[in-house]
């Protein structure tokens, strides 16, 4: 009887680990533990490093065109003195690429997603305000 039980146990478990790997994704959340190298510390059970981490745009340092229509302000400065420079306005316009920080931070949550049956995360985004 006892052999039987074992044989019914190892199905079940059988069952539930094709039942896991059938899953398409899994959706998870990750605490940033450290920068660099980057780890994340996911649900308080295991830590991810870079290896097993895909990383989308929004949660990367990135270069961005951006479209700009600006003027600049005279030689005055914000604390009411005068500017080492000549007093003049001129404008500043057209597309101009900017460095968007976006990496992650040490602290910040993130959410993640499991491929399916697979060792790799994709971290989607933080979760909660920009730090």
């Amino acid at each position: 009887m006892a052999d039987a039980n074992g044989f019914v146990e190892a199905l079940k478990k059988a069952a539930r680990d094709e039942w896991e790997a059938l899953k398409p994704v899994s959706i998870y959340f990750g605490e940033v533990v450290s920068k660099k190298p980057l780890k994340i510390n996911v649900e308080q059970k295991m830590i991810l490093g870079e290896q097993q981490l895909i990383l989308t745009r929004n949660v990367t340092d990135y270069m961005a065109p951006v479209t700009v229509q600006w003027e600049t302000q005279t030689g005055m400065l914000t604390d009411g003195t005068t500017a080492a420079y000549p007093a003049h306005v001129h404008g500043l316009e057209g597309q101009k690429n900017f460095l968007m920080h976006s990496a992650l931070e040490t602290g910040d949550t993130v959410i993640l997603l499991r491929q399916q049956a697979g060792q790799k995360f994709v971290v989607l985004d933080r979760i909660g305000g920009v730090t």
